[in-house]
């Protein structure tokens, strides 16, 4: 049995995953050093604003959605780099989140859906129980002394803090712990990456499981979100011009035809349903 014939076939078939792998180990220190700063700085902010267990906590789940796209990223051979942390100097959030840049094609429907899908599943992982640990923290008070900033309550944080806070009486409502407010700002996040637009998370699920009529829905989507930018929270409205440039289009992956099968169709239709229930129209009100 020849042996070189062999070994061609298997140089050939993972050649490019080796190379992928080599320009990973070879990655420029400064690059590796932006990614560092920037962390040490969201902490800082997210300290700043909201105190270590926030700091802690909302950086879990960022971290843990960013890097559900990472590996998979890394799964597919798709060259991506690792998370750019976002620091905001300021309140609520001290962050504007972290983002990874990919560069290349997707090479199937399957690989974009997995990675469009494992980032809002990695943040929910942490998000919810932090959810619940935080609402167990929190504390009930009259109304007029709960604060300035009060939070819209999508439905699945709603019907959380049923379960774990006392029911409220009228004239009080709860002052949420930090953590509980990391927890709502982790379901924040998930459900703004998962609206059906474009190449946010949730475009890249519409689009594996609908391939080029997923621009039916994104027109949609940008409509219906403009509308609530202009009639329900004009806090939207930077967001919703940003959508208008970018909403629109989703580069078609390498191999377009191949089903992602009955299993990826079902977690797609539960994040949908994920993004239903954590998406609140109005997210703050001061």
């Amino acid at each position: 049995m020849e042996i070189e014939p062999i070994l061609r076939y298997f140089h050939e078939k993972y050649s490019k995953f080796s190379c992928f792998h080599d320009k990973i180990r070879k990655k420029p220190l400064w690059k590796l050093k932006i990614n560092i700063i920037l962390l040490i700085a969201t902490f800082c902010t997210t300290f700043h604003v909201n105190g270590p267990l926030y700091a802690v906590c909302i950086m879990t789940i960022l971290l843990a959605h960013e890097l559900g796209h990472y590996f998979m990223c890394r799964k597919y051979n798709v060259e991506a780099t690792l998370p750019y942390f976002l620091p905001m100097p300021f309140p609520p959030f001290g962050t504007f989140g972290a983002v990874i840049k990919m560069r290349g094609q997707i090479p199937s429907k399957k690989a974009l859906f997995d990675i469009g899908a494992a980032g809002p599943i990695g943040g929910l992982i942490f998000a919810l129980p932090i959810v619940v640990i935080g609402l167990s923290m929190s504390k009930v008070a009259p109304t007029n002394h709960v604060g300035f900033l009060s939070l819209g309550e999508p439905l699945l944080f709603t019907a959380l803090s049923k379960i774990v806070c006392a029911p409220v009486a009228e004239g009080f409502d709860i002052v949420l712990h930090p953590v509980a407010f990391a927890g709502w700002a982790g379901l924040f996040v998930t459900a703004l990456n998962l609206l059906p637009i474009g190449q946010l998370d949730g475009g890249h699920i519409v689009y594996a499981l609908l391939g080029e009529k997923s621009k039916i829905v994104f027109k949609v989507g940008v409509g219906v979100f403009c509308l609530v930018a202009a009639f329900i929270y004009h806090g939207w409205a930077v967001f919703a011009i940003l959508l208008l440039f970018f909403g629109f289009r989703h580069p078609a992956p390498i191999d377009s035809y191949t089903n992602i099968g009955t299993k990826r169709r079902w977690i797609g239709i539960a994040l949908f349903i994920v993004f239903v229930i954590s998406f609140t129209p109005v997210p703050l009100k001061f």
